[in-house]
């Protein structure tokens, strides 16, 4: 009970989040974008969630432990500072955007934006699913078994592809073009998560090197 009210919760606050970032900058509720992508985030990010309250509630648990504060590698710390600075400059620019018009983005892009926001959502779900030790902070815990199966033998972190497909539509979504700068910077900031994550994953983690030789791609398939 306590985990599905946890839960409940969070989706609330995300909702009262998404909400108070776009509809104070765009100075009105009449935006239809902002209502739907709320509405498509808080679908592609609860209903996976009860699902694992049900199945698999430490994986739900360890997902729910996320933020720089509850990351304890000071790089991964800064990283998660700057990542989540890029969503909220995302957002509210777009916001902007709307508002002014600096851009137009046309419905179908539109919805595009918003179809991307739910894969990318479902596709870091799915990996949470698919390896109930994937977790939201970086860390490894005792008797943890590498994963090597599923979307991990696509690429290493399919986690991140699922964020980096999320970041990429949210701005098209939002009806804005211009929203997609501040995503570009936190591409960068990706790779330096992955970069550190991944040191620390071949000293303590037993078979990772092996597994990188088999799956060479980190985070999208043929470039890295």
């Amino acid at each position: 009970m306590k985990l599905a009210l946890q839960t409940l919760a969070t989706a609330v606050a995300s909702v009262a989040f998404f909400g108070a970032l776009l509809f104070l900058p765009a100075g009105t509720l009449d935006y239809w974008q902002a209502w739907v992508f709320i509405a498509t985030f808080t679908a592609a990010t609860l209903v996976p969630s009860v699902y694992l309250a049900k199945r698999d509630p430490a994986a739900l648990r360890r997902r729910m432990k996320a933020g720089p504060t509850a990351e304890t590698r000071p790089v991964q710390k800064a990283v998660m500072v700057g990542t989540l600075v890029s969503v909220v400059a995302a957002v509210v620019l777009s916001a902007f955007d709307h508002r002014f018009g600096w851009s137009s983005v046309p419905a179908p892009v539109v919805v595009l934006g918003d179809v991307l926001v739910a894969a990318g959502l479902g596709i870091a779900q799915l990996v949470v699913i698919q390896n109930s030790w994937a977790a939201a902070t970086i860390t490894i815990e005792d008797g943890q078994r590498l994963v090597s199966t599923g979307l991990y033998g696509l690429v290493r972190h399919p986690m991140y592809t699922g964020g980096l497909v999320m970041m990429a539509g949210m701005p098209l979504a939002l009806d804005s073009y211009w929203g997609l700068v501040p995503v570009a910077f936190a591409i960068p900031l990706l790779a330096v998560r992955i970069v550190d994550e991944e040191a620390m994953l071949r000293a303590d983690l037993a078979g990772y090197g092996q597994y990188t030789q088999r799956v060479r791609y980190r985070m999208i398939p043929y470039m890295w």
